[in-house]
């Protein structure tokens, strides 16, 4: 049987029968009926004790302001998001083009053994569908009877769909794209993009970042610990590696983690987020730009191997 719904004041008897501390009634009911009594209870994990009930001690202000430095961070992290998935997006179908040509996404010659063809082409489908009202679907549906060029269809890919398209390529063209995007293996780039598209998911639905355990693990990182990378720091060093201009990472996106983990320090615990000691270090990407050029030399290349 469902629980009954609860009033403000029902809920915050709630939460002080577990032992949370309200100081401010009007404060607290307010929070509640602006943010829903079920996503902020999230932030109470790390107070919680076996028995259900929270640890001596556990402020409703400062739960709250733990939920204010997740819905900032999230933001400063969704900016960086954006600028990773154009990047990509932009890298993978420019080299996929010049060597196979506009429409080679289509032949299920130009994958590995482990691509299911058919699923592709039904995801493909699906999102043109989803899309169907775009100006430049619309446009490709109705002047090249639905056929798209690779630049065109990664605009609707989403990037569980990309992360899969990479992993999805003969082996020859993820260490290509791997060496000249991000100086690094294929397996490393494969993970970053799978850690990738799990943050960017939990950032699009506004979902809680603090205090959560993430389902994929960066590769390449042996400084690291087990419990770092499986929590926000893993996804973080992830991202670093994916963001294609290196000065804007370290002076604005970790510029502002750093600000936002000194505005919250009173309140917010590290370690909770998987941070270790030297996170300022290990998150800097150093003083000088991706050379985003690298990969344009693909185009020569394989245009001199089809003549």
């Amino acid at each position: 049987m469902l629980k009954q719904p609860a009033s403000y004041k029902q809920q915050m008897e709630k939460l002080r029968v577990r032992g949370c501390t309200i100081s401010d009634e009007k404060f607290c009911e307010q929070v509640l009926s602006q943010l829903n009594y079920y996503r902020l209870s999230a932030y109470f994990l790390p107070f919680k004790q076996a028995d259900g009930a929270y640890r001596p001690g556990t402020n409703f202000y400062t739960v709250f302001k733990m939920y204010e430095f997740d819905m900032k961070l999230r933001r400063v992290l969704f900016s960086a998001i954006e600028e990773i998935e154009v990047y990509v997006k932009a890298q993978i179908a420019y080299y996929h083009a010049h060597k196979y040509g506009a429409a080679g996404y289509l032949d299920a010659n130009n994958y590995n053994s482990s691509h299911s063809h058919d699923k592709f082409i039904a995801h493909i489908d699906k999102e043109k569908q989803n899309n169907s009202t775009t100006l430049f679907v619309r446009h490709h549906n109705q002047k090249y009877a639905g056929l798209f060029p690779i630049w065109v269809i990664m605009e609707i890919f989403t990037f569980g769909m990309l992360s899969k398209f990479y992993a999805d390529l003969l082996v020859p063209d993820q260490k290509y794209l791997a060496k000249s995007l991000f100086n690094s293996m294929p397996g490393n780039v494969k993970s970053w993009l799978r850690c990738y598209t799990d943050l960017r998911n939990i950032c699009a639905h506004y979902g809680r970042l603090y205090y959560r355990i993430f389902s994929a693990i960066p590769a390449g990182f042996a400084n690291a610990s087990a419990d770092s990378k499986r929590r926000l720091f893993g996804a973080i060093l992830a991202a670093k590696e994916l963001y294609p201009d290196k000065r804007k990472w370290d002076a604005e996106v970790l510029s502002e983690i750093t600000a936002l983990t000194e505005q919250y320090a009173q309140v917010v615990q590290l370690k909770h987020i998987g941070f270790p000691p030297d996170w300022k270090k290990t998150l800097r990407k150093g003083s000088e730009p991706k050379g985003i050029q690298r990969i344009f030399r693909v185009r020569n290349r394989w245009s001199k191997k089809r003549r």
